[in-house]
């Protein structure tokens, strides 16, 4: 416990040092920059508001419809692009293992830190420009808004850690995890509350980790609206059976990547 209180405070500075660079890779490749991370949810979110008004669809318990879109399209993006950046965190970086305090973990969580500052920023930006456009600003739970979107970032690095693991081991994980993690746009809440499914579907779709993290940050957002069906501690139960095959894969891969 001793030599590790010593080397946490080192690790945290690593940590928070490869975040700034992993900062600068990610959006200073792109003209736009920073704008980019802000554009591309909120490009997301502004064709599914046309699809919902084309179709005259109206959102379930009187909840606005941008805020409705935003509290399941971030939430969901968090997880996804998460456990995307996460599983490349090796392959894009083996020259930083060759600094003697750089490990695997670490460019793990650089990227983890990453992906959750930047899209608390989004939602922050979005849903705040939006309330003052509207002047209608009212916000149930701020801490159970943080608690969901922070249930899926975390979720998203531990699926990520997975991935990362598997990548070093045979590199035709990256090809097949775009159509296995497809199916989760349609599952995830995006369009739909699940009080709006009927119950012997709504079980089904409930297996879904990032479903519970969208309706609990819905349920954070909206007044109105309650998810009862809503587990922290299911989500929880996905992130630690994640994160032990995740560490134990990582374990058994690590002298592969020195070696390399």
């Amino acid at each position: 416990m001793r030599d590790l209180a010593k080397g946490l405070p080192t690790q945290t500075r690593v940590v928070f040092a490869l975040a700034l660079r992993e900062t600068r890779t990610r959006f200073g490749q792109h003209q736009l920059g920073y704008l980019w991370g802000l554009l591309e949810p909120a490009f997301f979110i502004g064709t599914f508001w046309a699809m919902f008004a084309a179709v005259d669809r109206t959102t379930p318990m009187g909840m606005d419809i941008v805020p409705f879109l935003a509290t399941g399209v971030i939430p969901y993006s968090l997880t996804v692009k998460t456990a995307d950046r996460v599983s490349l965190a090796v392959d894009a970086n083996r020259a930083m293992l060759f600094y003697p305090h750089v490990q695997p973990l670490d460019l793990v969580f650089a990227r983890g830190l990453l992906e959750l500052t930047t899209y608390l920023v989004v939602f922050v930006v979005i849903l705040g420009g939006y309330a003052l456009a509207t002047h209608a600003f009212v916000i149930d739970d701020v801490l159970q808004i943080f608690l969901g979107l922070s249930l899926a970032a975390v979720l998203g690095v531990a699926f990520g850690t997975v991935l990362c693991a598997l990548t070093v081991m045979n590199n035709t994980v990256q090809r097949i995890k775009g159509p296995l993690m497809r199916p989760l746009f349609w599952t995830s809440g995006l369009f739909f509350a699940a009080a709006m499914i009927p119950l012997k579907y709504r079980e089904y779709l409930l297996w879904n980790p990032i479903l519970h993290c969208v309706e609990i940050v819905r349920d954070g957002w909206f007044p109105q609206y309650r998810a009862v069906d809503a587990s922290p501690g299911y989500v929880l139960m996905w992130i630690v059976l994640l994160a032990f095959a995740g560490l134990t894969l990582e374990r058994r891969v690590r002298t592969r990547v020195q070696l390399t």
